[in-house]
């Protein structure tokens, strides 16, 4: 299976780095192709541009700027997203990446009466995200009901595919989190992955 591995941290060091690495490794012992694009070492630009934007309900959207990314997001039937979650949603970097790469034309089509867009990305097959934060589970889960976990399965994959299979896991607390839970969470995504 192709899979598009994404990572969103500018620290190599960091946590989700590890995580990266280890779900990189797992997948590969099981057969996965995996092409990994860092957000941050790609010096990707979050910043939709004006051109961009004006072509978003023109007949093509400009992809000038964009080629290789959605190329890869096109080609992939497997996509893992490791990143921190900041204020209860995205790093800059990753929204950005959704607002630009998920595009017109290539992620979902607009309806001719601007109603309910169509899914484009059809290859794609499951989406795993692992996702750090520093509060405690019941902050997430309670407290703000799970934004990141809606907006991904809900508005990005309910609107852009069909049948995807969705899994996160969500590593709470993550700031204080010692060696050994580190690699208990660590043994949860490969029994989940």
């Amino acid at each position: 299976m192709k899979c598009l591995a994404v990572v969103s941290h500018p620290l190599k060091e960091s946590l989700c780095h590890y995580l990266m690495d280890q779900t990189i490794a797992h997948l590969e012992s099981k057969g996965y192709q995996v092409t990994l694009l860092d957000l941050y070492e790609s010096n990707f630009s979050p910043t939709l541009t004006a051109r961009e934007r004006h072509s978003y309900y023109q007949p093509d959207f400009d992809h000038s700027l964009l080629e290789q990314e959605i190329f890869q997001l096109q080609q992939a039937e497997s996509l893992v997203l490791v990143f921190p979650t900041w204020w209860f949603g995205f790093p800059a970097i990753l929204k950005g990446w959704f607002d630009r790469v998920w595009a017109p034309g290539y992620a979902y089509n607009h309806a001719s009466d601007l109603g309910a867009i169509t899914p484009c990305l059809d290859k794609l097959q499951e989406v795993k995200v692992i996702t750090t934060l520093g509060s405690p589970w019941w902050v997430d889960k309670l407290v703000l009901w799970q934004p990141v976990k809606r907006i991904l399965k809900v508005a990005l994959l309910g609107a852009c595919t069909k049948g995807c299979k969705f899994e996160m896991l969500s590593f709470y607390k993550s700031e204080s989190a010692s060696t050994s839970r580190v690699e208990s969470f660590v043994k949860k995504i490969q029994a989940k992955f």
